[in-house]
């Protein structure tokens, strides 16, 4: 099944950790009914950008599965189906920098963060969420240790 022109359901769940530990991820009718408006909304243009595939390499985390990965059990926006993390790097298709910056000008969003920059300035994943009302459009790098705002990160910070 489809919850949007290039997200399965199946990759929307899809987690490794989730496999190994016997967690079902299931998401409910709400959270199923975000996810396909942030698949929609971010990945569909984002794959389009690109014009090839693209890794969703996280999407919909349960409670008990983000809080295996060690996710914030009061903020993950993963657990309302509200975030991807997106990989372009795995298939060559663009570079997951190039993937901040079209969402960063060209889409609306709550959150956009560029994870663990190597220091060239690419991205191991792109990290993006967005709802259907009360969007902060807030940019943020994720180094090591931190988070900081993205007009605060200069490439070579890790």
């Amino acid at each position: 099944m489809k919850i949007s022109k290039y997200v399965t359901y199946e990759e929307a769940i899809k987690s490794q950790t989730a496999i190994r530990l016997g967690i079902p991820n299931i998401p409910n009718e709400q959270q199923l009914d975000a996810m396909k408006y942030v698949a929609s909304e971010i990945f569909d243009p984002v794959r389009e950008y690109v014009n090839g595939p693209l890794a969703a390499s996280s999407f919909f985390r349960c409670h008990e599965l983000n809080t295996a990965i060690g996710g914030s059990s009061t903020t993950s926006q993963h657990m309302r189906g509200e975030a991807i993390d997106i990989d372009a790097d795995t298939f060559g298709y663009g570079t997951n920098h190039s993937i901040f910056e079209f969402i960063k000008h060209s889409l609306e969003f709550d959150q956009l963060i560029g994870e663990y920059p190597d220091p060239s300035g690419n991205f191991a994943w792109v990290h993006c969420s967005k709802k259907k009302t009360g969007n902060r459009k807030e940019v943020l790098i994720k180094l090591k240790d931190r988070y900081i705002p993205f007009n605060d990160w200069k490439p070579g910070m890790i």
